[in-house]
């Protein structure tokens, strides 16, 4: 018999796990997930978070920052914990990822004079980009995506409140996000809708270098004569099935569109349902990962030719 059999609810304990390259602003967003009313802990080693979340349910959400340099850190064991706070009834696990351009980590440990905990030989550029290695396998589960690279402290406080403000009455969040089929299916998505039925840029000259974010691409997938009805009928399942959700006491909906390449038709949809769904009173954060991926790695080699060899912090 289950608990909605029976006549009773099952208490849930929100639980965020924060985790992101170093100097990203985790510890900041510990800070500020504890000022809204969460019960926070930084640096706690994996091997001890399953003994603290034993026992009956807590008074207040949980917020855990996860950091590389903990002893027995590793992308497997946090994704085996990821995993675990899934299957458990008693517990809504969120993975909150601040993250951050390599060149603007580099400028900030310039600034601070700071060592990276992963550069051995004091250039951080080097420790930056495997540290993003390391975390590259958690990112690409994460619920929530934050880049600080243009955020005040006071520009991320406001931005996570969007996210994790436990007074609100409407704490379902909402992420869109695109993906190339060619990769793989990102775990922990809830709905996925395939869009490579739709009229494809990649084979227009002029639009296959751009990215679905473009004005020009978006108008050609619009053009073809089945988006309407596919956009529309998405959309209104997703708006159905959102206050069910909510009802149901979830925390967070990942919503997936995937197409063959990530970069045109599925990063479209992601674009205009992202601004359907927010039209709509509901928190909304979106993501290209394959555009990210790419991204990431034009900007590892600008930082790589701009950076001299043996700059220290």
């Amino acid at each position: 018999m289950t608990a909605r059999e029976s006549g009773t609810e099952e208490v849930q304990t929100r639980v965020v796990l924060v985790t992101g390259p170093s100097g990203a602003g985790r510890s900041t967003a510990i800070n500020v997930l504890e000022d809204l009313g969460y019960e926070a802990i930084d640096n706690l080693p994996l091997s001890l978070v399953p003994r603290l979340l034993e026992g009956p349910p807590r008074p207040a959400p949980l917020a855990l920052g996860l950091d590389v340099r903990n002893r027995d850190f590793s992308a497997s064991a946090v994704i085996e914990l990821i995993d675990r706070l899934t299957r458990h009834p008693g517990f809504q696990p969120e993975v909150l990822y601040v993250d951050c351009d390599s060149t603007t980590l580099v400028r900030r440990y310039n600034e601070t004079r700071r060592r990276h905990p992963m550069a051995e030989a004091g250039a951080p550029l080097d420790g930056i980009q495997a540290e993003k290695d390391l975390l590259g396998p958690i990112k690409a589960r994460a619920d929530v995506l934050v880049n600080t690279s243009d955020m005040t402290p006071h520009d991320l406080k406001a931005e996570l409140a969007r996210f994790f403000e436990t007074t609100s009455a409407n704490r379902l969040t909402v992420s869109v996000q695109s993906f190339s089929y060619k990769r793989g299916v990102p775990r922990g998505i809830d709905m996925m809708f395939d869009c490579r039925f739709l009229d494809n840029p990649h084979w227009r000259a002029e639009l296959r270098a751009r990215d679905g974010r473009d004005a020009a691409v978006q108008h050609f997938v619009q053009a073809d004569p089945r988006f309407v009805e596919f956009f529309d009928k998405v959309r209104d399942l997703i708006l159905f099935v959102l206050p069910a959700h909510l009802s149901e006491g979830k925390t967070h909906l990942a919503i997936g569109f995937g197409c063959t390449g990530g970069q045109h038709r599925s990063v479209t949809l992601t674009e205009l349902m992202s601004t359907a769904l927010a039209e709509q009173g509901w928190q909304v954060s979106k993501r290209h990962r394959e555009l990210e991926r790419r991204e990431a790695d034009a900007a590892h080699h600008t930082v790589s030719a701009s950076t001299p060899q043996g700059t220290q912090i």
